[in-house]
């Protein structure tokens, strides 16, 4: 929780989080307290539920999708800037707005310039951990922090956008395998076809998420690249 007060204090100081994100903080006789502003939305996951069935093949479902998509990679690409990794984009931080906006919550592991952490980052949702993470995850000694960058946020958003369009999660493996094992069938960076599951056709939008999951992370789109090609 004091990682993330810091975190916050640091974002908002370099004008990716607006000043009234954080409440306040700080401790009492059982620990610590954070207070951050509450934000009125769904998680992506239920607020894209029409789009895994047939009836998400509309025009309103398609603009919402590029729409979340759209907003999602403009704070990335503020974050990404400021020389900032979120380190933990997955569905359940991510919340859409009434208006169809994306907002971003949980900075407790963002990976920034100079971060003097308290915890070492040794990923996150394993789903959704890029590739290159999951490597150097298991092939360094746990306790050790390993750097996210931000080619692995997006990595993490094409996972989110495919599994919540389609159902199903990128990487194909047995949920009964333990978090080491499913980390290193992440490592070998093969997904799921997205044109063999996706449930209605939308090419441009279907492009963009199977670039994000390039296993090079140089051949990956930048955010800011993004933002112009939902």
């Amino acid at each position: 929780m004091a990682q993330e007060d810091d975190h916050l204090l640091h974002l908002t100081a370099v004008g990716v989080l607006s000043p009234d994100c954080r409440v306040g903080a700080g401790a009492w006789g059982g620990g610590r307290w954070l207070a951050v502003n509450w934000i009125d939305g769904a998680p992506l996951w239920r607020a894209v539920a029409v789009a895994r069935g047939p009836r998400g093949d509309c025009a309103p479902v398609r603009l919402r999708l590029t729409g979340i998509a759209r907003t999602w990679t403009e704070h990335l690409a503020r974050m990404h800037a400021a020389g900032w990794s979120h380190a933990d984009v997955q569905p359940t931080n991510t919340l859409v707005t009434h208006d169809g906006h994306t907002a971003v919550i949980d900075y407790a592991l963002a990976c920034g310039p100079g971060d003097g952490r308290r915890v070492p980052y040794r990923g996150a949702l394993t789903h959704t951990t890029a590739p290159e993470l999951a490597a150097q995850i298991l092939d360094t000694p746990a306790g050790t922090h390993v750097q996210a960058q931000p080619s692995a946020d997006i990595w993490s958003l094409g996972a989110s956008l495919f599994w919540c369009w389609t159902g199903l999660r990128p990487v194909a493996y047995n949920g009964d395998l333990g978090r080491p094992e499913k980390l290193a069938v992440i490592a070998r960076g093969a997904t799921i076809a997205l044109s063999d599951v996706r449930p209605w056709p939308f090419p441009g939008f279907e492009d963009a998420v199977t670039a994000c999951l390039a296993p090079d992370p140089a051949d990956r789109p930048t955010a800011k690249e993004l933002t112009v090609a939902w």
